[in-house]
């Protein structure tokens, strides 16, 4: 599956594919990045991760496990050898005054961060890469546009 500039939408209109992209992304996304991920309710963001995750397991001969979108807790971290992955999901946040506690870019260069929901935000960190997800005409097709990584 060939991986789209910025300004190209990739098809993630099945699992598979998500599977594939998130395995291309594995290649290309380092700790000290962060990743925001833009999208509907249920149009992919969480799947992406779950894939994303457990291909880093995979690459580092650790077993799969259950990775859940941390909308009632708001933070997911997970630990692969030396790489820390922080999963963010702000959906619940109102207020920009609420990220003041969360320390979502600090400390961050050995690890990777992953910010579902990013639209309250106001500061653009360094090493930003954003994925926008979106549905097609139906809840079917997706797909998404890749900002911030060259190919």
């Amino acid at each position: 599956m060939p991986i789209a500039t910025s300004s190209e939408k990739i098809n993630l209109s099945s699992e598979k594919k998500t599977e594939e992209l998130a395995d291309k992304l594995i290649k290309k996304i380092k700790p000290g990045d962060v990743v925001y991920l833009h999208g509907e309710i249920g149009v992919g963001k969480t799947t992406f991760i779950k894939f994303f995750i457990n291909g880093l397991r995979k690459i580092n001969d650790l077993e799969y496990i259950e990775v859940t979108s941390p909308t009632f807790n708001i933070l997911n971290e997970y630990q692969i050898n030396k790489i820390k992955i922080n999963h963010y999901d702000l959906f619940r946040l109102k207020s920009p005054s609420e990220l003041d506690n969360l320390g979502l870019f600090v400390n961050n260069e050995n690890s990777i961060t992953l910010i579902e929901w990013p639209q309250i935000i106001t500061e653009k960190p360094k090493n930003l890469i954003e994925l926008k997800f979106e549905y097609g005409k139906d809840h079917e097709t997706r797909s998404v546009q890749i900002k911030g990584l060259s190919f």
